[in-house]
């Protein structure tokens, strides 16, 4: 082996790990405003701490599904964006971040389908009445009997209504503002002006006084009742300096503001700083996203070393996942200190864990094996994975109060832990099992021996996941007794579980016991994937039973989309090798045959 190629593994982990790194770098500041300065600040929003970069990152991505976008020729980062929503809210309107690409709410609002799909709230004010009209008939509908236009018509409702109670979180959008509140907090007319801002308010942004508990975060609207009442609150006026300097653009003032209400918060509150600043450094790195980054790379290289330099490429490939399974990983342990849970809270955080599990796997299997296809399966399964965590984030927090039948970090770190594991496994076999297929019936040539060695990583994984899924189905049966005073319901979710671990055990004992060869195990093993993302997500489309609490209607089709790419690849998986070359062959021999008379 060449010297490049003994070292290849590391200098393309360290590539990527340096290029992780530099996300990390502090933006810089816009127009000579602090506005990182101002992101860090902490809020209070959906029962807990964080700063404001969370809240414009998620409320950005519930609204346009990016968490920035290109206008006027610059790229506008979250913090730009929430201060013109707070305080230039006449900017903030002309700026395109509603998605509307359904056709039939396009036509209500009078505009042709075009490849324009992103409008500015000042372009939908006029059709304002029709679409609270139409999402008001929607509402009275259930989940699961609306159409697709009475879905998208309330998802855009949602949307313009989050965005409207932005623009009325620190001042009315039609009152003198914030500043002038403050200095006259009992005038004529103000106390209907603060009991409209204590209502629409999205978020708590004034600090509660030394002494306080952290429930005592107050909206802007509060905090001027409070004053009006001869208890006036510290961090009311470096805000409406802030709310001052920024509607102007004097970044001197908004500067020292800026300061000013940082020394107030973090003086009252000295612990909030670390909470913020470790989270805000988490938003900026962004590790799921450059994790898929990495996993791609990590694909694409080993996809070459199967064509052009092995010796060189494979290790590399390896050294790209590694570095991806480090990033990522970085990422969950962050998620674990800020939310102070398990790794596994909810269904985002499950496709991340799954992923990541899979990842590790494939790690140990390439270490084992080392003929690239613990890399590209162990790849190809982060990416997915990612792929699916980040469309469930369009929602917003990712790391949201914990609901009350979830709230026990003894049962999240084992019951959910360990069954989650399974899943990982379970999907790395039939990760594995693809790629045989695809092997099988696209390889100009087959190796007996990597066809062994797919074949026992297949075993191996089913055994993992077996166990992993038993045993997790176990300790949730335990979960229930002690939530329910039932160890077992036939709960849907309860029957997904158990649908794993019987599939499972199906498998290996049709191996042992010679029902099933090579490509029978792999077929099974290629259907455990249908079984699991039923019991993952299917079981949450149904909206019943005592697991339903992540109701969600909106992947049914991708999940159809996946259960039918699932059964393609088992009907390839059971088809003669290349059986679609023998056929042109045939046809071209029968076209070449002249007609007998």
């Amino acid at each position: 082996m060449s010297k490049i190629g003994k070292y290849s593994a590391w200098i393309a982990g360290g590539l990527a790990l340096f290029g992780a790194l530099l996300m990390l770098r502090a933006p810089g500041r816009v127009r000579g405003l602090d506005v990182d300065g101002f992101s860090r600040l902490p809020v209070l929003e959906g029962g807990r701490l964080k700063p404001l970069d969370s809240v414009a990152r998620n409320a950005l991505l519930a609204i346009r599904g990016q968490q920035e976008f290109r206008w006027q020729d610059h790229t506008v980062l979250p913090g730009e964006w929430i201060l013109d929503v707070l305080f230039r809210p006449q900017v903030a309107d002309q700026q395109p971040i509603f998605v509307i690409n359904d056709p039939d709410v396009l036509g209500m609002m009078g505009i042709r389908q075009s490849k324009e799909r992103y409008f500015s709230f000042q372009q939908i004010v006029p059709y304002i009445d029709a679409v609270q009209r139409e999402s008001q008939a929607a509402q009275a509908i259930e989940a699961k009997q609306r159409t697709r236009f009475q879905g998208a018509v309330l998802n855009l409702f949602e949307r313009l209504y989050l965005y409207h109670r932005l623009k009325n979180t620190m001042q009315l959008e039609q009152s003198p503002g914030l500043a002038v509140e403050v200095a006259a907090p009992g005038a004529p007319g103000a106390a209907q002006r603060q009991a409209s801002l204590a209502e629409l308010a999205y978020f708590r942004a004034i600090p509660p006084l030394p002494g306080q508990k952290a429930e005592a975060w107050t909206s802007s609207g509060e905090a001027l009742r409070a004053a009006a009442m001869g208890a006036a609150n510290a961090g009311l006026e470096p805000m409406a300096r802030i709310a001052t300097a920024w509607s102007v653009q004097d970044a001197p003032s908004f500067n020292r503001g800026v300061k000013d209400l940082q020394i107030v918060t973090f003086g009252a509150w000295p612990e909030a700083q670390t909470q913020v600043d470790h989270e805000t450094t988490f938003n900026r790195a962004q590790p799921f996203y450059v994790g898929m980054v990495i996993y791609v790379l990590a694909m694409l290289t080993v996809f070459a070393s199967w064509l052009w330099k092995p010796a060189v490429l494979r290790p590399a490939a390896f050294g790209f996942l590694c570095a991806g399974a480090i990033v990522q990983t970085a990422g969950l342990v962050s998620r674990i200190v800020l939310q102070g849970r398990p790794p596994v809270t909810n269904l985002y955080s499950s496709a991340v864990f799954v992923g990541w599990g899979a990842v590790l796997l494939g790690i140990v299997l390439e270490r084992m094996y080392r003929n690239g296809f613990g890399t590209a399966v162990a790849s190809a399964s982060g990416f997915a994975s990612l792929l699916v965590a980040h469309h469930l984030t369009g929602d917003g927090d990712t790391m949201e109060m914990m609901r009350a039948v979830l709230d026990s970090n003894f049962w999240l770190a084992t019951h959910v832990t360990t069954i989650t594991i399974g899943y990982s496994g379970t999907f790395l076999a039939g990760a594995i099992a693809i790629a045989w297929t695809l092997r099988k019936q696209f390889a100009p040539r087959i190796d007996p021996e990597t066809s062994r060695s797919l074949s026992g990583m297949v075993y191996g994984i089913v055994a993992f996941s077996l166990f992993f899924s038993f045993v997790g189905t176990v300790l949730g049966g335990i979960w229930a007794d002690q939530s329910w005073g039932r160890f077992w319901g036939w709960d849907p979710k309860e029957n997904g579980a158990l649908l794993i671990v019987l599939w499972n055990a199906i498998i290996l004992h049709a191996r042992w016991g010679g029902f099933a060869r090579e490509r029978g195990v792999m077929t099974m093993a290629i259907f455990g994937n249908v079984i699991t993302s039923l019991s993952w997500f299917g079981v949450n489309m149904l909206g019943v039973g005592l697991h339903s609490y992540g109701f969600m209607d909106k992947a049914f089709w991708a999940l159809s989309g996946f259960i039918a790419v699932q059964f393609l690849f088992m009907a390839l998986a059971m088809a003669p090798r290349q059986f679609w070359k023998r056929k042109a062959s045939r046809d071209g021999a029968d076209r070449a045959t002249p007609a007998r008379a």
